[in-house]
């Protein structure tokens, strides 16, 4: 393969969920359709400057606030906090929640050096005690890191009085937020357990 391609197929094979063979196909497909290799070339290298990270609650934004921020209609009493934005699109697709969010910007994990004072904690603390939110649903991913994650919130939660759930387990253990279906993510949040 010429170094060019390679090199093509060597960044996409870095994606999530791609693998050599698909970015292959890709990389094909992108040099038989130049347009949309220009395209995408275009929208990828903007994507930094357009998409910033929400003032309130962290999601994915164009402006100082995202669109549920904006969303006068969304229960605001109600917090369901994520570890990483796009976890809120799977919550979103289940249409059992009408809450607020708050990403934390991942998981606590001292394997892979991230601690406790790494995550937007402290902002969660401040936004319960600002906001006068009553509940506070955690919606972590089923594994050591979620749990330990979890744990260290609802300490620091403790003293606000706030209530503190966390969706049911009906979501199998080790498994993305991201790749459980609408149905089971769904029964998890209307099964959500008070800590």
């Amino acid at each position: 393969m010429i170094p060019p391609l390679q090199e093509l197929v060597t960044s996409l094979s870095k994606l999530p969920g791609i693998g050599r063979r698909s970015a292959e196909r890709i990389a094909f497909y992108l040099l038989a359709k130049p347009d949309e290799a220009r395209r995408l070339g275009e929208t990828t290298s903007s994507l930094q400057e357009k998409v910033k990270a929400c003032g309130r609650c962290g999601n994915f934004a164009t402006g100082e606030l995202c669109p549920v921020c904006k969303d006068n209609k969304r229960d605001s009493s109600t917090v369901c906090v994520v570890a990483r934005p796009w976890e809120i699109q799977s919550v979103e697709r289940t249409g059992e929640f009408h809450g607020l969010y708050h990403v934390l910007g991942g998981l606590v994990s001292p394997s892979a050096g991230v601690e406790p004072d790494d995550l937007a904690v402290d902002h969660l603390v401040r936004r319960v005690q600002e906001e006068h939110i009553q509940e506070v649903l955690l919606a972590l991913e089923p594994n050591m890191e979620g749990d330990l994650t979890g744990m260290h919130i609802v300490r620091k939660l403790r003293p606000t009085g706030v209530r503190v759930t966390q969706i049911a387990q009906g979501i199998p253990a080790g498994r993305d937020l991201d790749s459980a279906d609408e149905v089971t993510l769904g029964r998890a949040l209307r099964g959500r357990v008070q800590l």
